[in-house]
């Protein structure tokens, strides 16, 4: 992407700034994203969506337009420069839509870009999971009445056990005799699992654990904190539609108690931190403020075990598949994620009996 190319892109949407110059963020699998430097503040975000991996583009950008919006609503209250440094704030074309299509067919939105702020792509202290969890916590509680309906599935059946398990064994059916016999000791572990990790799948079919509006890519490098290490906003929302919290929980947990990135190599420094889960959780329930059903809080520890079960599943089938999901850096880019996240798992099944179970 050329500065001549992004500079057109920036100009179609509904600002009066002058483009300077700009900045890939490297953050994230799926899209490509830039910081756009003007000529004088505010700065935006400018992002190419993934259609190749989101199939209704449009659907995607309505939902988390919407979720913006209502916690606008919710945090009306306060000033408005601080209701922009806690919530994303979209900013629409200039024909009045909120994103706009390139002549290859790509998909742009654009953001206000936050200032003052940074994220985190491993925790490493108690005070950031504890903030962490106020955040998505609070992200939760404030879309609790939000009538999860209104949303749309904009990947269908994107934490379903069975159509991710099922996807696996059609990649098991179809991979290339090498990596069969690499993944083999791992391809064991998923079929030990398959029971346990349904458990929470049947509870959503069953109506007995209700839908919400969920994040459902709650990595820690989602959650935006100020320079004095507190929580400030929720972001890269592309992924929000109804589901069940413990997605939620799960996957800020699966980031936040590894004690390496998802891409670390060295399997010895993947370890389970029991303290982070410990102040992630004090956190994360402050701010659901009594909101969760005794059933909800019971299984939000199988909730961790369970999303960082799903994404080992992933990467695996991915790698299984040859790397046609996620991007890769080199050949055994997923498969290292994979024994990475499955070195987690072990690790915090080594740890659950320290693990708080609510009854």
């Amino acid at each position: 992407m050329t500065v001549a190319q992004l500079a057109y892109i920036f100009n179609q949407f509904s600002h009066s700034a002058t483009f300077i110059s700009y900045e890939e963020l490297a953050s994230g699998h799926i899209n490509d994203t830039y910081l756009i430097k003007t000529k004088s503040k505010p700065y935006y975000i400018l992002q190419r969506i993934n259609h190749e991996v989101f199939k209704d583009v449009p659907i995607l950008i309505a939902n988390k337009v919407k979720i913006s919006r209502y916690l606008q609503k919710k945090l009306a209250h306060l000033p408005e420069e601080e209701v922009k440094r806690r919530v994303v704030t979209f900013i629409s074309t200039k024909n009045g839509t909120m994103y706009h299509i390139d002549k290859e067919g790509n998909y742009w939105n654009m953001m206000l870009y936050i200032d003052h702020s940074k994220t985190f792509e491993v925790v490493d202290n108690e005070k950031v999971a504890y903030e962490g969890g106020k955040l998505f916590g609070e992200f939760l509680q404030l879309t609790a009445d939000f009538d999860a309906t209104q949303l749309e599935e904009v990947i269908p059946k994107f934490h379903d056990m069975s159509f991710r398990y099922a996807q696996f064994e059609e990649a098991v059916k179809t991979a290339s005799k090498e990596r069969l016999e690499n993944a083999n000791d791992y391809i064991k572990k998923v079929k030990e699992l398959k029971e346990e990790m349904h458990i929470l799948q049947r509870l959503k079919e069953t109506g007995k654990i209700r839908l919400r509006v969920t994040h459902n890519d709650t990595k820690i490098s989602n959650a935006l904190f100020n320079f004095n290490d507190k929580g400030l906003c929720v972001i890269d929302t592309d992924t929000v539609m109804p589901g069940i919290i413990h997605y939620d929980f799960g996957d800020a947990i699966r980031t936040i108690c590894n004690t390496a990135t998802e891409d670390e190599r060295n399997l010895d420094l993947v370890n389970f931190n029991i303290e982070y889960y410990n102040a992630y959780l004090k956190g994360f329930l402050e701010k659901m403020n009594g909101a969760l059903t005794p059933l909800e809080l019971k299984y939000l520890s199988l909730g961790a075990k369970t999303m960082i079960f799903i994404m080992a599943l992933r990467f695996l089938t991915d790698y299984l598949n040859g790397d046609i999901y996620y991007k890769t850096a080199y050949g055994e880019h997923n498969f290292d994620r994979a024994k990475n996240q499955f070195k987690l798992l072990q690790s915090f099944s080594e740890k659950f009996d320290t693990i708080p179970i609510y009854n």
